[in-house]
């Protein structure tokens, strides 16, 4: 399954035990559909940890297996029962060889495993499924409870080339790249080795030269090595464009939309979004930015005064370690519901919370879901701020999402698109907002509050630097100019003019790129990001009913999460109690909601 990661800075398995699936259906969940007993399964490793050194070869055995023996019509479901196992199995060597090198990105033996599995496995894996996919399609199987699982097939089918397994083994090879190089950033602080994650709480003291020396070295270590993160976007860009074309479409841009299952929004629905955030949220973002120059007594707001506290109060520190993390978040899940309590509480025990920064660690966070045992897995970059309770709790919705929808008979259907992924999580968000304070969160009434605002106002500058990251590359993709390095820049700098306003930039233009090199989606998940506006939008829905309605909100929420990915993605907004949202008028009350929660709040300090 594919990584999730919390917006601004992201996604993609410790211990390989291949322990039995702990999660239980919950009442009235399907039952797994029963397999034909065949000589594939019998074949089959016990569990993932059996294939942790497999070449492609040993794998590709069961998938010749599967292919020998197709299905009919009349038996396509415990075929198909046949092949989800296989991918479960697969899929979760896969994800543990990824977290294992994301885990330390300097340890040659754990990359040499994930590149095998990222750049061999995978890829010869994709052509086989897409075999096996051709093969049920041509039984002519029209089960309704498949739907959506069939279209997705149908639409892998099409647009698979053979020519691009090579390709694509080169992309991932450039993205383990990329992640070997951000992974082994570091600035002297001092003496003292510091990653990148690290300085962030020194962004929030009051001293703003202390600020300001924090903010240019974290901006000088991806500027020190900005030729070759261009090196890398090339090849990326040359290698991504070509798949494009093999494929028969015009640019990598329409090859993403089609190759995302984007079946209930299109690229013209997404360029309204981005006007729609022009005219709505960045001015209300730029209402956040005065008040805060005013607070601080500034003539201008410079980057690197945006996350200091504007009454001078010390810095929110939730929690001094990784144990006290776990502890208090377990605590605030079991008061949120004692269901979702439970499972965050399974994933403790298990070890499946990787969650303090440390150096060679990849950057940002993700969760990802062991499919075999049917239990998800959190990476973290948590250094002690706020900040790092938000993403807490971002991932824990997918993993949410990930235990709740685990009851489906088949991999597929466990999972859904990056929209209602980010649903689950971005919700969670804002859910566990209330219950930040003590004695079952991570605050004081006071700092609870302060939490609560500094939240609010990041939910408003999120759909702007959404909408710029989609912008942006959607001008790399369809322009023409794409592999001009220096023309990125170029036009990262004049999107950034129009999506952020009210800090300034002056001076500081190489500063303001280096932003973009830090955005690992653009490198590693091209197009992974208007997920996440779409996602903030549908949560702020979820989160306007638990004002009126809690109980009935939640109820909404893991509803919605069950139904994993078995219906169209306007439906499984909808059970949640959303609709998705692209235009400025559907925007207007959501931004309001936000804003006058934060006059409140900041009234009562």
């Amino acid at each position: 399954m594919a990584p999730h990661g919390r917006r601004l800075d992201c996604p993609r398995t410790g211990d390989a035990a291949g322990r039995s699936s702990r999660p239980v259906a919950p009442a009235g969940a399907a039952e797994p559909v029963p397999s034909r007993v065949r000589s594939v399964i019998l074949a089959l490793p016990d569990s993932p940890a059996a294939l942790a050194d497999a070449t492609w070869d040993d794998i590709a055995t069961h998938y010749d297996a599967l292919a020998a023996s197709p299905p009919t019509r009349a038996d396509a479901r415990a075929w198909l029962a046949d092949w989800s196992r296989l991918e479960e199995l697969v899929g979760e060597a896969g994800a543990v060889a990824m977290t294992t090198y994301t885990g330390n990105t300097a340890d040659a033996a754990a990359e040499a495993r994930y590149l095998r599995f990222a750049t061999e496995i995978q890829p010869q894996a994709e052509a086989r499924q897409v075999a096996l996919a051709r093969l049920l399609l041509d039984t002519g199987i029209d089960d309704a409870e498949l739907a959506v699982l069939l279209r997705e097939f149908r639409t892998n089918v099409a647009i698979f080339r053979e020519a691009n397994i090579a390709r694509l083994s080169q992309v991932e090879e450039l993205s383990a790249g990329y992640q070997k190089l951000v992974g082994g950033l570091a600035v002297d602080w001092d003496g003292t080795r510091l990653t990148i994650p690290q300085l962030q709480p020194y962004l929030e003291r009051e001293e703003r030269a202390i600020r300001e020396r924090a903010f240019r070295l974290g901006a000088d270590a991806y500027l020190a090595h900005r030729d070759a993160f261009a090196d890398l976007f090339d090849r990326m860009y040359a290698l991504r464009q070509a798949i494009a074309h093999e494929a028969g479409f015009p640019d990598y841009m329409a090859y993403c939309f089609a190759a995302k299952h984007r079946h209930d929004y299109t690229a013209d629905d997404v360029a309204r979004f981005h006007d729609a955030v022009a005219e709505v949220w960045v001015p209300a973002m730029a209402r956040v930015h005065e008040r805060r120059r005013a607070a601080l007594g500034l003539d201008t707001l410079r980057p690197w005064d945006l996350a200091v506290d504007t009454d001078g109060l010390p810095p929110l520190r939730p929690f001094a370690d990784a144990r006290e993390f776990t502890d208090d978040s377990a605590r605030l899940f079991r008061a949120l519901d004692p269901e979702l309590g439970a499972f965050f509480d399974d994933m403790a025990r298990d070890g499946l919370l990787d969650l303090e920064s440390r150096p060679g660690k990849a950057p940002g966070g993700y969760c990802t879901t062991f499919a075999a045992r049917k239990q998800p897995y959190v990476f973290m970059n948590a250094v002690g701020v706020a900040d790092d309770v938000t993403t807490l709790l971002h991932e824990a919705g997918h993993c949410f999402h990930a235990y709740l929808a685990s009851h489906h008979p088949y991999a597929w259907q466990r999972g859904t698109g990056s929209e209602a992924a980010e649903l689950a999580s971005m919700s969670m968000e804002l859910l566990a907002a209330p219950l930040l304070a003590e004695p079952t969160g991570f605050y004081s009434e006071d700092e609870a509050r302060r939490a609560r605002i500094n939240h609010l106002e990041d939910v408003l500058s999120a759909l702007p630097h959404i909408a710029c990251v989609d912008a942006f590359q959607r001008w790399i993709y369809t322009s023409g100019h794409g592999h001009d390095r220096d023309a990125r820049d170029a036009e990262w700098l004049r999107l950034r003019a129009r999506f952020e306003v009210g800090v300034d930039w002056s001076g500081l233009d190489r500063e303001r790129t280096a932003r973009w090199y830090r955005q690992l989606h653009i490198f590693e998940l091209p197009f992974y990001y208007i997920e996440y506006g779409i996602a903030q939008l549908g949560a702020l829905q979820v989160w306007d009913r638990s004002r009126r309605d809690p109980a009935g909100a939640l109820a909404g929420y893991k509803a919605a999460l069950r139904l994993g990915g078995t219906r169209p993605l306007p439906e499984l907004y909808g059970a949640a109690g959303a609709r998705l949202v692209f235009d400025a008028a559907g925007m207007r009350p959501l931004v309001a909601l936000v804003e006058e929660t934060l006059t409140t709040l900041l009234a009562a300090q």
